[in-house]
């Protein structure tokens, strides 16, 4: 039976809260509400340690439940009985991160997990330091209802040049996962295919990941009061049954001139992904320099971030690598874990 790992990414607004409540509908995954922690741990594990001493991983754990934004709260997990679990499991930084989505899945009775952060697009490398088994699920969405419903977020305070550039982001390191990753780690949908016909859809992904498909997977809003918090009221829609009517709806939320600017600079991309151009007039240049500025800073942002990234990995303190899942255990060289605690080991 499959335990690898299931990453749901892409560019937010696209739909990836719908494809979680799917995902958590399936009898044998679960799959919580953004948790927050995973890639603030990454990037900030030099200050735990070494992992494979017991005091580090109890401080990354107690970090991970009572961290101002990690909102573990939000996960329906005992706090002491996660940090024992996380203490007396392996050591390394993926190991005790996945012990928090084991345990939610625990708390279902189901084998396997996942986890959902549109931007988990742009850390697919990272994320496959941690968890080197993992499965990437990218769901993509019309660049213009992306941008249309990212501009009337309470949340979302950038421009619409940021927010067109967010979703040309999404798809060119899809297509980097995409050439990069081995066969069976990196699928792509649609969510106009996926809300038109959900059965065909669900049944070809599941295909994927290895699971039987489960006619409870088409009626995501059943699990929509466990699996989405409350105070998330832009997710409302998730509550009501799976529908299409947002689709194109772009078309009456976005100004002329944003139609035009997502149409000249994602052109190619919106084409080749099977969306059709409405024929908008060409851009005004002061908003395609605009979009070309806001595109530049973000690239700056990631580069040196990056660049962080990889002098940290040559000062490491200690694995990355998750030793949870027997694939991950295979990777690592280690025997399949009813042979370790045949023999006493870990």
């Amino acid at each position: 039976m499959q335990d690898r790992p299931i990453f749901v990414i892409g560019c937010p607004r696209s739909g990836t809260t719908m494809l979680q409540l799917m995902l958590h509908s399936h009898p044998r995954v679960a799959v919580p509400p953004e948790t927050r922690f995973l890639v603030p741990a990454y990037f900030g594990r030099r200050k735990y340690g070494d992992l494979r001493e017991e005091a580090n991983r109890r401080r990354l754990a107690e970090w991970i439940t009572n961290g101002r934004d990690t909102k573990f709260r939000e996960l329906g997990l005992d706090r002491a009985a996660f940090v024992e679990q996380a203490v007396a499991g392996p050591g390394s930084l993926g190991s005790v991160i996945g012990t928090v989505f084991r345990s939610y899945a625990a708390r279902f009775d189901k084998p396997r997990w996942g986890d959902k952060r549109p931007s988990y697009f742009k850390h697919v490398d990272i994320l496959l330091r941690m968890f080197p088994d993992a499965q990437f699920i990218h769901l993509i969405r019309d660049g213009r209802d992306c941008v249309a419903s990212l501009k009337e977020m309470p949340w979302y305070h950038l421009s619409s040049f940021h927010a067109i550039a967010n979703w040309a982001e999404a798809i060119d390191f899809g297509r980097r996962s995409a050439r990069r990753l081995p066969k069976g780690s990196y699928y792509e949908l649609r969510y106009e295919d996926l809300t038109a016909d959900p059965e065909s859809e669900l049944r070809k992904l599941c295909g994927f990941i290895g699971e039987q498909y489960d006619p409870a997977m088409c009626e995501p809003q059943h699990v929509a009061q466990v699996a989405v918090p409350a105070h998330k009221v832009w997710h409302s829609n998730t509550h009501g049954a799976v529908t299409t009517s947002r689709a194109g709806s772009w078309s009456q939320r976005l100004e002329g001139w944003e139609i035009a600017l997502a149409e000249e600079v994602l052109g190619d991309r919106l084409r080749q992904h099977g969306y059709a151009l409405s024929g908008a007039p060409k851009a005004a240049k002061e908003h395609v320099s605009a979009y070309k500025a806001a595109a530049a800073k973000r690239r700056a942002a990631r580069w040196r971030k990056t660049n962080r990234d990889r002098i940290n990995r040559l000062r490491e303190p200690g694995p990355v690598a998750a030793l949870l899942t027997e694939g991950q255990r295979k990777l690592a060289g280690l025997p399949p874990r009813e042979l370790a605690l045949s023999a006493g080991g870990a």
